[in-house]
């Protein structure tokens, strides 16, 4: 039995392109593996710890060994129980649509969270960075509002795909599958329900193996 993480990084619920394609995953997936456990966490609604002063003096304070206090040690505690919680899973699924060309901000916060040294990732000893969250499959559900097809113009604007999968590969997630919906906006509603037809339909392919 494998535990599976869904983070929902949308706030626009049934609104939402990737949450949409990401849910039907999800479904697909449980059909295949029924007894899995399936754990949602949806950044814009769940508490997340902030990542201000606070942590991060904690942070540095008990990392280097220095004088801490006891409420730097609970400061630092609630980011390592966020960490412990993502690492607990064996797969993950992701629902994310692009903001401004890249990824919304609380995604980011979960992800500044997460990426810590000792933790999911650490330095070795010729200096080089090394994953520690290895050997397990991410599924993302993209979405936006425009088009951004690798090999176009338009590419260079896709701060959202080549951000996300860089930050999860740091640390060690490497298997990434993934579907894009798009666009969601530009070419009109037609054109938004032929390519979120055509996400569902690729999703729910995936989910059988993965």
């Amino acid at each position: 039995m494998a535990n599976v993480l869904y983070i929902k990084a949308s706030p626009r619920g049934d609104r939402s392109y990737s949450v949409a394609v990401a849910d039907a995953f999800v479904a697909a997936y449980s059909q295949v593996h029924p007894d899995d456990d399936v754990t949602t966490l949806d950044v814009f609604y769940d508490d997340l710890p902030a990542f201000d002063f606070g942590a991060v003096t904690a942070k540095y304070k008990i990392m280097h060994g220095k004088a801490h206090s006891d409420e730097d040690k609970a400061i630092w505690a609630g980011i390592v129980s966020v960490i412990e919680d993502f690492k607990a899973a064996d797969k993950y699924v992701l629902a994310v649509p692009m903001w401004n060309f890249s990824i919304p901000y609380r995604l980011k916060q979960y992800l500044d969270i997460l990426i810590q040294p000792g933790q999911t990732f650490k330095v070795t000893e010729e200096g080089n960075y090394q994953g520690l969250v290895t050997g397990k499959p991410v599924f993302i559900a993209y979405s936006r509002g425009g088009a951004y097809p690798a090999g176009t113009e338009m590419a260079a604007y896709d701060f959202q795909t080549k951000y996300l999968e860089l930050a999860l590969g740091f640390i060690g997630l490497t298997d990434i599958r993934s579907v894009v919906v798009e666009p969601t906006l530009m070419s009109g509603p037609e054109a938004a329900g032929k390519a979120k037809a055509d996400a569902l339909l690729k999703a729910k392919e995936i989910a059988k193996t993965f």
